[in-house]
Order: C-alpha cells, then sequence, then structure tokens
C-alpha cells in the first residue's frame, strides 16, 4: 500500500510539478478556443450545404463527411503536420493540431447539425415562408435554433471528446497538459504527474459531463 501511495499519490511531486501543469492546461485550452468554435461554425455550415439544391455541393458534403469520420483524428494529426510539407505547406504544431482537429469536428458537428435541421418539420419552414421570410432568414432566426435545441446532447457530448482529444497534440511534442505530465513522469520516475493530469481533467469536465446527463434526461422526458 506505501509503495502505491508512492508512485502515484506523492504530495511533494504535486506541489512540484503543479505549475508545469498548469502551463500545458493553459496550451490545452487554447487549443479547445481555437477549434472549437471553427468546428460548431464549419459543422454547421456543413450541414446547411448538405441540404442544398446543388447536387454536386451534397456529394461534395458527402465525400467530407465520411472520409473524414472513417479517419481516426491521430492519422488525419500526422498527416497534416508531416504530411501537407511534401506538398510544401509547412504548419507549426499548434496549427497543424489546429487544422486536424476542426477537420475531423467539422465531420462529427455535420451529422450532429444535420440530424437536428431534420428534426425540425417541414411546417416550420411553410409558415416562414407565408409570412415572406426568404431562405436565409427562415434558417438564422426559425430552424437553427430549434435545430440546435434539440442535438444539444450531442452537441455537449461532442465538445467533451474535443477536450479529450487535445491531449493528441503531444504527438507532435506540443506542451498541452498531457505532453508535460508525461515529460514529469519521466524527470520523477514517477506517476503521480499523470495521476494529477488525471485529476484536472476530471475537473475540467465532470460539470459538463453532468450537464450532459442533466440534457438527456431532460430531452427524454
Amino acid at each position: 500500500m506505501n509503495q502505491l501511495l508512492e508512485q502515484f499519490f506523492d504530495l511533494s511531486i504535486m506541489a512540484e510539478v503543479f505549475p508545469l501543469l498548469m502551463q500545458g492546461l493553459w496550451v490545452t485550452l487554447l487549443i479547445c478556443l481555437c477549434t472549437i468554435p471553427v468546428g460548431l461554425a464549419s459543422g454547421l455550415l456543413a450541414a446547411i450545404a448538405g441540404g442544398a439544391r446543388q447536387r454536386w455541393l451534397r456529394w461534395l458534403v458527402v465525400v467530407f463527411v465520411d472520409l473524414f469520420r472513417s479517419l481516426p483524428p491521430l492519422v488525419i494529426l500526422i498527416f497534416t503536420y508531416s504530411g501537407l510539407p511534401f506538398f510544401g505547406v509547412r504548419l507549426s504544431p499548434f496549427a497543424a493540431v489546429c487544422v486536424a482537429l476542426v477537420l475531423s469536428m467539422t465531420s462529427y458537428f455535420c451529422e450532429v447539425f444535420r440530424a437536428g435541421l431534420e428534426s425540425v418539420g417541414p411546417g416550420q419552414r411553410e409558415a416562414a415562408a407565408s409570412t415572406g421570410l426568404g431562405r436565409f432568414t427562415t434558417l438564422a432566426y426559425i430552424v437553427v435554433p430549434q435545430a440546435v435545441r434539440n442535438v444539444l446532447p450531442d452537441l455537449v457530448s461532442n465538445i467533451v471528446e474535443v477536450v479529450k482529444l487535445t491531449s493528441l497534440a503531444s504527438v507532435v511534442a506540443m506542451p498541452e497538459l498531457l505532453y508535460n505530465a508525461d515529460m514529469a513522469r519521466a524527470a520523477t520516475y514517477n506517476a503521480t504527474p499523470m495521476l494529477l493530469a488525471a485529476l484536472i481533467y476530471l475537473a475540467i469536465l465532470w460539470p459538463a459531463v453532468r450537464m450532459l446527463s442533466r440534457l438527456e434526461h431532460r430531452s427524454a422526458h
């Protein structure tokens, strides 16, 4: 038992590595701030484009969504960071992580928003058209707000997954939370920094998970 406490619950090591992990947490939050809003917006636009009258545009969205939903985010990140330089495009680790996450997020958010848009009955659009509202105005003020409300639990669930996916940034040596925790573990020969990182993730994501449960419960009733 003492060995378990020393290996995972060393308070002196926690105090020593806490500033380093806070630096990594800031990088993690910065990645989230740069990718989640863009992923939500691009996913909504892709879902709207998927319902366009132009067949070529609908097929383009289908190919994009199927492609990036089929590829693991890690594969997208490796290609973005290590493959694009062969085409003359060299991205910084931060930019590569953001691009890879946005591409993956857009495909998933697109499907969530598509389900939300389809959940709004055609009567809503017909009623809006009868009052003289244009297609864009109907989407912006009637259809999209209802669609977002209908799929809010799925959106929150996907956002939680995105926060956890930021740990992939450690693959390209980005000093995010998990990377710094692993470096601290290697330096101290102790797993306490990894436990501390897990506790930080728990403190951030547990409120979101509880909110998700309440949203799902409310939707079920």
